[in-house]
C-alpha cells in the first residue's frame, strides 16, 4: 500500500511537468524566400540549364502549388509582401501599393515611410522606414507571440518594402540596402545600431567589390534559346550599354549601386547575407522556431530593365537557381536536413514587352498616362471651369480633390460621370469601377479581386483597368500591377519540414500562404487574415 502511495504520488507530481512538455512540434527554422517578379512560368521555362540542387530540389522534394494566384490590385511589391505575411488584402491590411495617396492627409504617403524613424548605418534619409502603415499582425509577429517572444526574426532585402512588411511590428531586426552608402541600414524601429555582424559584412564593401567586375553570360549568349536576341530595342541599358558584357565598373560612381541592384550579384549579395545572419544570430540552433523572411529584389530590378524575354533575365534566373542550391546546402548543414521549412513564391508577376508583342500583331500597346492626365485636367477646366477637381491619379485610381469640388460648387457624382466616360474613350482603357460598388456585369472573379482592393479610408474615387498587355508609359523592359495572369499568377512551393512531396493544380491564393504556416506551427493566424489553409501541405 505504501509503495502505491508513492507511485500516485510521483504521478501527481510528474503529470503537469509531462503536459508542460508537450509543446507543439515546430521546424528548428521558417524561411520565407519571396523572389521579386518572379513569373510562374519561370519555374518550367529556364527549367532545361536547372540545376539539381537549386528550383529542380524543392519541386522534386517539396510540394509546389502550381495554380497560386493573387486576389487584389495592384499587383505591386508592397502589398505582394504584405498580402504573403498577413494572409490579408489591402482593404484590411492597408497597404494599397508601393505609394497611394491619402485623402485625409491630401498627400501621397510611401508605404513604409516613417519621419518619426531615424536611420540606422547610414547618415542618408533611407532608413526613415517602419511597418507603421501596416494595420495588422504578421505571421512572423505571431510566431514572436506563441514563443513568448523567444523566436527571433530577422528580415532581409535590398529593397526596404520588402524587408520591413515581412519582418511585421515585432522582429530583432529588418536590413535593406542603401544606394549612398553602399551597405546594408535599418531603423530605430527595430535598434540603435547595426549589430556587430552586420557591421562586419558592411565594412568588407562586397557591392563594390562586384560592381569591378563584368556581368557575362554562364553560357554563350546565343545558346540562350528562351530570351530574344541580346541586342534589343526592347530592353533597357545597363552601364554602357543593351548587350553582354555589361562593364559594371563603367558605371558612374553616383548609378554604380543602382546598376548593382540590377544584377545577379545583387542576389548573391542577398543570399550570403542570409547565411551570416543564421550564423551570428544562432538561428535554428535550440528548441524555440526562428523566421528568416528573405526578398530576393534583384529580378525586379532585372526584369523591369530589360524584360521577360531578355538574356539578361533568363541569365539571371540561372544564376539564382545556383544561390538557391548554395543556400539550402548551407540550409542542411546549419540546420539540419528536414529541420527547417521553406516556402518560396513571388510578390507579383509580369507582362511581356507591349511593342516586342505588337511587332509580332499580338495584342498590346502603351497608354501614356502622363499626357493623358493633362488631358484630363484639361477637359475638366473647360467643362467644369475648375483645374483642381483631380487630386491625383495613381495605382490606377482617381482621387477627385473634394474641398475644392465643394468650393466650386460642382457635384461630385457629376464629375465622376464625366471622368468615367472620358476615360472609356481612351484607347487601352477596358473598363471603368467605382470602387466599394459592384459592378454585376464583371466575372466573379473580378468583383472579389476588387472587392479585396477597395480600403474606405485610403481607396480613390474611380479605379480605371487596362486591356490586356497594355503598360503604361514604358517602351523598353516590363512593368505589372494589373489582375492579369502574367502579373497575378505567382510560383509557390513549400520545402522541408514534415511537406511531402506532391503538387496541386487545385487554385489557391496568395493570402493562403500566412494561413498554412500558421497551421504547420501552431499558432493564431493574424489578424486580418482571410486566407485558408492549404490541406495538401498540411498532413
Amino acid at each position: 500500500m505504501k509503495a502505491l502511495k508513492h507511485v500516485i504520488l510521483g504521478f501527481i507530481v510528474l503529470f503537469p511537468l509531462c503536459l508542460f512538455s508537450q509543446q507543439p512540434a515546430r521546424p528548428k527554422l521558417v524561411v520565407g524566400i519571396v523572389v521579386d517578379q518572379m513569373r510562374w512560368d519561370y519555374l518550367y521555362r529556364f527549367s532545361d540549364r536547372y540545376g539539381q540542387g537549386g528550383f529542380r530540389r524543392l519541386q522534386r522534394e517539396g510540394f509546389t502549388c502550381d495554380n497560386t494566384w493573387i486576389p487584389y490590385l495592384p499587383t505591386v511589391t508592397a502589398p505582394g509582401h504584405a498580402c504573403i505575411y498577413t494572409g490579408s488584402v489591402p482593404a484590411l491590411h492597408g497597404i494599397m501599393g508601393n505609394n497611394w495617396y491619402e485623402p485625409s492627409q491630401r498627400r501621397t504617403v510611401y508605404c513604409v515611410g516613417d519621419t518619426a524613424v531615424q536611420s540606422v548605418g547610414t547618415t542618408s534619409a533611407e532608413g526613415h522606414m517602419s511597418p507603421r502603415n501596416l494595420w495588422s499582425s504578421t505571421i512572423t509577429d505571431e510566431l514572436k507571440l506563441a514563443s513568448n517572444f523567444r523566436s527571433r526574426i530577422i528580415s532581409i532585402a535590398l529593397k526596404d518594402r520588402g524587408a520591413v512588411l515581412p519582418a511585421g511590428h515585432g522582429a530583432d531586426g529588418a536590413f535593406w540596402f542603401d544606394n549612398a552608402s553602399g551597405s546594408w541600414i535599418s531603423s530605430t524601429w527595430y535598434m540603435s545600431e547595426l549589430p556587430a555582424w552586420m557591421q562586419r559584412i558592411n565594412a568588407k564593401q562586397l557591392p563594390h567589390r562586384y560592381m569591378q567586375q563584368d556581368w557575362n553570360t554562364l553560357y554563350p549568349s546565343h545558346t540562350y534559346r528562351q530570351s530574344m536576341a541580346d541586342s534589343s530595342a526592347f530592353e533597357g541599358r545597363m552601364t554602357d550599354g543593351v548587350t553582354f558584357p555589361h562593364r559594371l565598373s563603367h558605371a558612374r560612381a553616383d548609378q554604380r549601386y543602382e546598376h548593382f541592384r540590377s544584377t545577379p550579384f545583387a542576389a548573391t549579395y542577398t543570399f550570403e547575407t542570409a547565411m551570416e545572419a543564421i550564423r551570428s544570430e544562432q538561428m535554428g540552433k535550440d528548441s524555440t522556431c526562428d523566421f528568416l523572411a528573405l526578398s530576393i529584389s534583384s529580378t525586379d530590378y532585372a526584369g523591369h530593365k530589360f524584360g521577360p524575354n531578355s538574356v539578361e533575365v533568363e541569365d539571371s534566373y540561372l544564376r539564382l537557381d545556383r544561390d538557391v542550391a548554395r543556400f539550402l546546402e548551407f540550409l542542411d548543414k546549419s540546420v539540419g536536413r528536414g529541420q527547417y521549412l521553406v516556402f518560396l513564391s513571388s510578390d507579383h508577376g509580369a507582362a511581356n514587352n507591349a511593342p516586342l508583342l505588337k511587332q509580332y500583331r499580338m495584342t498590346g500597346d502603351i497608354l501614356d498616362m502622363g499626357r493623358l492626365r493633362v488631358r484630363l485636367n484639361d477637359s475638366l477646366s473647360r467643362y467644369f471651369g475648375s483645374r483642381h477637381l483631380v487630386a491625383t491619379v495613381i495605382n490606377h485610381q482617381v482621387y477627385l480633390d473634394h474641398r475644392a469640388a465643394v468650393e466650386n460648387n460642382i457635384d461630385r457624382a457629376a464629375v465622376l460621370q464625366y471622368i468615367r466616360k472620358f476615360l472609356l474613350a481612351q484607347p487601352g482603357i477596358a473598363f471603368v469601377t467605382e470602387p466599394g460598388k459592384d459592378d454585376l456585369s464583371l466575372p466573379e472573379h473580378l468583383r472579389m479581386v476588387l472587392g479585396n482592393s477597395y480600403n474606405q479610408k485610403r481607396s480613390g474615387d474611380l479605379q480605371y483597368h487596362l486591356m490586356p498587355q497594355w503598360f503604361e508609359s514604358r517602351t523598353t523592359g516590363t512593368t505589372h500591377s494589373t489582375w492579369n495572369p502574367y502579373d497575378a499568377r505567382i510560383p509557390l512551393i513549400w520545402f522541408g519540414w514534415k511537406i511531402p512531396a506532391g503538387k496541386t493544380s487545385r487554385q489557391v491564393y496568395m493570402t493562403d500562404i500566412a494561413p498554412t504556416l500558421a497551421a504547420l506551427l501552431h499558432i493564431p493566424t493574424p489578424n486580418a487574415a482571410i486566407g485558408q489553409v492549404i490541406t495538401e501541405v498540411v498532413r
